[in-house]
């Protein structure tokens, strides 16, 4: 059963997504798709299932499910940069106790993909005595970095097999039951071992708001579909009630003390050093780690000034508007005459998390918390 954290339950219910209902985003052409996987799945012998390592439930996609529980299967968790790396390791002991093969990447790191297709040939000894070609499929929802993970699968094998054209995957021959030949890439011999690519795929409706909202803020549903400002607001309510900024403070204050301690101890060549960074200004966040600081420090002091109780619905939402009002400066956007929105600030916002420059967040909790 998918868990759902008081926090998140709390945001996902928040008036501000009062009208949303249920997202729906499922263009025909994934439902195609959707039905190609099912035909493909028949055939494979192991699945790499791509997640978002930010979202390890929210981002699987449910209608696969029971499908995908019946196969050999390894769940890889992508994007472990922009995790918390120790409650990463609480997921994979998670999925571990749950009987599940789990492994957390970086797809756009050799070593790491390395290491994930080392353990398909580990997990595919046992068929491999059984059958000559032996297929792994690749699913995700979108942008959970599959198309980010099938290319560094191709730039690795390409070094080991020279003959498969750089540019040109290589064939599947025909199998029993199947009309056309697979294309897919090959990765290992004796057996052949080939990794077939299949677009990613969303469920056809999102079972919960959160789930939506979740999805949204991690990239997999268009921001024109739930609206940027809805997104930060979701961001900001988790933060607050996380009562992240207050952990900011702490780091804030950690990073101004090395930076005066840098700075007294020789002066002058850390003023004129081209390298150096320039110190903390409100007025003219020059380099992205001092608007950082600078974004981290706001919300922080918005936090610690708000006289109300965030843990009330409609005061959290007033102390999430301060703080979009606040951002405007901080990310220099005009004020603009009966302008109530918050989209230019939201954008911003959500390209830093996303990023991972606000820091490594897991979103959703575990099932025994």
């Amino acid at each position: 059963m998918r868990g759902l954290s008081r926090a998140g339950k709390r945001a996902g219910e928040m008036a501000f997504n009062a009208g949303g209902g249920v997202v729906n985003w499922f263009p025909g052409h994934m439902a195609a798709a959707s039905r190609a996987i099912r035909d493909r799945l028949k055939l494979a012998d192991l699945v790499i299932e791509v997640r978002d390592a930010r979202i390890p439930l929210s981002s699987a996609n449910e209608d696969l499910q029971p499908v995908l529980a019946s196969k050999r299967r390894i769940l890889a968790l992508n994007k472990k940069d922009l995790a918390n790396p120790n409650i990463m390791n609480r997921w994979l002991h998670h999925f571990e106790s749950c009987k599940q093969d789990c492994i957390s990447i970086s797809a756009h790191s050799s070593s790491s993909v390395s290491q994930l297709l080392g353990l398909v040939e580990f997990k595919l000894k046992e068929a491999i005595s059984k059958e000559p070609t032996l297929l792994v499929m690749v699913v995700g929802v979108p942008n959970v970095g599959k198309s980010a993970l099938i290319n560094s699968i191709h730039r690795i094998v390409t070094s080991r097999f020279p003959v498969q054209d750089k540019n040109k995957r290589a064939t599947v021959g025909p199998l029993p039951g199947v009309t056309q030949d697979i294309a897919g890439y090959k990765i290992a011999s004796q057996p052949s071992i080939y990794v077939l690519d299949t677009p990613g795929v969303l469920v056809p409706s999102i079972p919960d708001m959160e789930t939506g909202l979740k999805l949204a803020l991690t990239g997999a549903v268009k921001d024109s579909v739930v609206g940027e400002e809805r997104i930060a607001k979701y961001l900001l309510s988790l933060l607050n009630i996380r009562k992240t900024p207050l952990h900011w403070e702490r780091l804030l204050y950690r990073r101004e003390e090395l930076d005066e301690d840098a700075f007294n101890s020789n002066e002058k060549d850390y003023r004129d050093s081209p390298q150096r960074r320039r110190r903390p200004n409100n007025s003219d966040a020059l380099y992205v780690q001092d608007m950082v600081m600078e974004v981290q420090r706001t919300l922080c002091s918005t936090f610690m000034d708000f006289t109300g109780n965030p843990e009330e619905e409609n005061e959290l939402e007033s102390l999430i508007d301060l703080q979009l009002i606040a951002l405007r400066k901080v990310f220099r956007i005009p004020h603009k005459p009966f302008d109530e929105t918050h989209g230019p600030a939201s954008k911003k916002l959500l390209t830093l998390f996303r990023s991972g420059k606000l820091g490594p967040f897991i979103l959703d909790d575990l099932p025994d918390q």
